[in-house]
């Protein structure tokens, strides 16, 4: 099982479409939703932006490229629901949130070490931030 974390806490997984490798997507307007890896090819991110969800990989919470892949496709004009999945800790989920993530896909096992209380802690990340703090 997994748990879905967004900025009211944890919930249950509503997205009922199936996921498919980008590899394996026929078009760019789809019902299904596109697993991409970490290591995706930048070039290839545009042929996406009408998904109406993207999946991003996080192989270790030491990889940093789905935070660069998601704000890549949010500048390419992506709108639809972007999620983020595997090994992000609750340290990193406002950077999630400032990057493009909608929410976080985690297993129950990291949802155990890391209760909801931890991810809502960081549920403010639109005012907690370093540039807002420069702003004043």
């Amino acid at each position: 099982m997994s748990v879905i974390v967004t900025d009211n806490g944890f919930s249950t997984d509503d997205w009922t479409g199936s996921f498919i490798a980008q590899s394996e997507a026929a078009a760019n307007d789809c019902d299904y939703g596109i697993d991409l890896p970490s290591d995706t090819a930048p070039e290839t991110l545009a042929s996406l932006t009408n998904a109406p969800m993207i999946r991003i990989d996080f192989p270790s919470s030491a990889d940093g490229r789905g935070f660069t892949l998601a704000t890549m496709l949010r500048r390419a004009g992506y709108q639809g629901r972007l999620r983020a999945k595997g090994h992000v800790l609750a340290d990193q989920y406002a950077m999630a949130r400032r990057s493009g993530f909608d929410e976080v896909e985690i297993d129950d096992d990291l949802a155990a070490r890391q209760p909801e209380d931890q991810w809502l802690f960081r549920a403010d990340w639109q005012n907690h931030n370093y540039q807002a703090r420069l702003r004043g």
